[in-house]
């Protein structure tokens, strides 16, 4: 026998000679600190939606013209903080931390993010507040893994299920929460990071409990939807169709984008002065249309209750996503996942004026997903976030449309096509 079989063999004696250590648990040290950034996290959460309530019920007394003067001035105090205490970023610069910075997300930038988008979106800017907690938390994450000497795959581990626990807050989606961090990503080798599925999960139960106790959460539907009744196997080819379309307005949502991004760019101005623009343009769209302003949490609502005329719809729907595009380039902070949303259920709603017979909960519900699918290549975290907040027990018709879109959707995710210049 050679040397290198008896080593072998040596080693497996060794090994069965240790004693066996008995564990009842499944959970150890690591369940304990997923659990306290899902605490963390649900507290940053609450403390950020408190602030910016009362920020937004402060604000909303400008209105008429007001609205105007107003959202310049919010939009230049914004690009002030961003330009003394420092630019946070974007969604993509946390999409390259997580892939190819080890997962790290750097928290000196929190200031100046959480600062910001509290006047962006308190004051009415077309972006929502997940941008910002996804960072916050995110970041947290990458601190307390630091704290405990955390190295590679369980540092990222731990930054991801902070995004998950900010992502949980504000949809109240645990299990939508934790699939949207990991699939925003945008990775072609995306298996790789359902490593942190089960920390991403610890992480937005705790913070979903912490967060709904804070601003007294209750479970339920957010969005009231009409009912549905499901009528047949055609309805999956209706969710195709209005999916498409969706599909076909988020690409227009894009081009759009790529314009106005092309116009602040085209001359170095200082990030206040395209603050201070965006701000007076976004002023003027909620003038005339305020439905458009916020970021859409309540609005979506409105937009059901409301019996709005077909032309209004298509300019509420137009200028909606000329809104969107203003806030995303020219500086101000946000997230734009519930703005698709409105805009997707704003279709939804034209569609069924011009289609009587169509089932109006599935035109809006299939538009909703195959909107935000294809701007966003998250099917699976869209779908669950969807039959979360809009109470549709019916769950295939969304998956199909969500896949729709996502097949349909650009083939560079428009989350990395904002680095281009």
């Amino acid at each position: 026998m050679s040397l290198k079989p008896k080593k072998k063999l040596i080693t497996y004696l060794n090994i069965l000679d240790q004693p066996i250590k008995f564990n009842p648990f499944v959970f150890n040290r690591t369940f304990l600190l997923w659990a306290i950034l899902g605490l963390i996290g649900g507290l940053i959460a609450g403390i950020y939606w408190i602030f910016l309530e009362f920020l937004t019920h402060q604000i909303a007394y400008f209105d008429g013209w007001l609205v105007i003067p107003s959202m310049a001035i919010c939009g230049f105090l914004a690009g002030i903080i961003i330009h003394v205490i420092g630019d946070p970023g974007e969604i993509h610069l946390i999409v390259d931390n997580i892939r190819f910075n080890n997962g790290k997300l750097n928290p000196k930038n929190n200031p100046s993010m959480i600062l910001s988008s509290l006047l962006c979106v308190g004051s009415g800017g077309s972006l929502g507040p997940e941008a910002p907690l996804v960072q916050v938390t995110g970041s947290t994450g990458t601190w307390l893994g630091k704290v405990f000497r955390l190295k590679g795959e369980e540092l990222r581990s731990l930054s991801i299920a902070g995004m998950a626990s900010g992502f949980t807050a504000l949809f109240g989606a645990p299990l939508g929460g934790s699939l949207f961090s990991l699939e925003i990503l945008h990775h072609k080798h995306a298996v790789e990071y359902y490593k942190a599925i089960i920390p991403a999960l610890v992480a937005s139960s705790f913070s979903y409990i912490i967060f709904a106790i804070i601003i007294h959460l209750g479970l339920g539907a957010v969005w009231d939807l009409p009912s549905y009744e499901y009528s047949g196997t055609f309805d999956f080819g209706l969710a195709v169709l209005f999916a498409m379309a969706a599909t076909a307005i988020g690409w227009s949502f894009i081009y759009c984008t790529k314009v106005f991004k092309f116009l602040f760019e085209k001359k170095p101005i200082p990030i206040y002065i395209k603050t201070l623009i965006g701000g007076i343009l976004l002023g003027v769209i909620s003038y005339y249309l305020p439905i458009t302003r916020y970021f859409g949490h309540h609005e979506i609502n409105e937009l059901f209750t409301q019996n709005f005329s077909f032309t209004l719809l298509l300019s509420i729907l137009l200028f909606k996503i000329i809104a969107i595009s203003i806030t995303v380039t020219s500086g101000w902070r946000g997230g734009f996942i519930i703005p698709l949303f409105f805009v997707g259920a704003t279709l939804g709603l034209l569609i069924h004026r011009l289609f009587p017979s169509t089932n109006l909960t599935l035109a809006i519900i299939s538009c909703m997903a195959g909107i935000n699918a294809c701007v966003t290549r998250t099917p699976m975290s869209t779908t669950i976030l969807l039959a979360t907040l809009t109470g549709f027990s019916y769950f295939i018709p969304i998956l199909f449309a969500s896949l729709t879109g996502y097949f349909f959707a650009p083939k560079i995710p428009f989350i990395r096509s904002q680095m281009a210049n």
